[in-house]
């Protein structure tokens, strides 16, 4: 484990090479999961505010879930998520012409509807955020989905790409630039040592 500021950090992360290969997996991340997209509870009001321009991407039965079940749900063991139909994709996937679930949410912010791309913990995935018991530190584990990932670790070894620089943009919005920069400072350390 690394280190840095209030979060310890997995060395999978910097070691681990990794690569989204969306025609492969076809955004199973979304669909599969033992429940929702973990959020924090900013985040609820970030789906409060977008729900409006974000409803008009998403199919039938994801507006009626979302009817039935609300915005977000608390889950016993993951506390809020998003809400999931029959246990297996998530309410605000949308699947493209190719069969590969996307985020409506996602689909919003890039189409300029919203402001908020989608909650952290998908922008994150592989990455794994979670807190102390007592709030003050937190854990970012490498924890890819042995199936689902697979053509993303050989894609991303066949192109030599670290984890933590795969999900830069993602690392600065959770933790920031000056987070992000020691964490390439750490890698580069760890080259040498090798």
């Amino acid at each position: 484990m690394i280190a840095i500021d209030h979060v310890l950090l997995s060395d999978q992360i910097f070691k681990e090479q990794f690569v989204c290969d969306l025609s492969k997996c076809k955004g199973a991340c979304c669909v599969d999961g033992d429940a929702g997209a973990p959020l924090n509870k900013n985040e609820l009001k970030e789906i409060d505010a977008v729900q409006e321009a974000v409803l008009p991407y998403l199919s039938e039965q994801s507006r009626a879930e979302i009817d039935r079940q609300g915005r977000y749900v608390y889950d016993k063991e993951y506390g809020w998520v998003t809400p999931t139909i029959n246990s297996a994709i998530c309410v605000y996937g949308i699947t493209d012409k190719d069969g590969i679930v996307k985020c409506g949410i996602e689909q919003a912010y890039l189409d300029g509807k919203v402001k908020w791309k989608k909650p952290i913990s998908c922008h994150l995935f592989p990455i794994i955020v979670k807190q102390s018991r007592d709030g003050v530190t937190e854990f970012a584990n490498y924890e890819p989905r042995e199936d689902n990932c697979k053509a993303a670790c050989a894609l991303g070894k066949k192109l030599k790409v670290p984890v933590y620089k795969f999900l830069k943009e993602p690392l600065i919005r959770k933790f920031g630039e000056d987070f992000y920069n020691a964490m390439d400072a750490t890698a580069e350390s760890m080259k040498e040592r090798r």
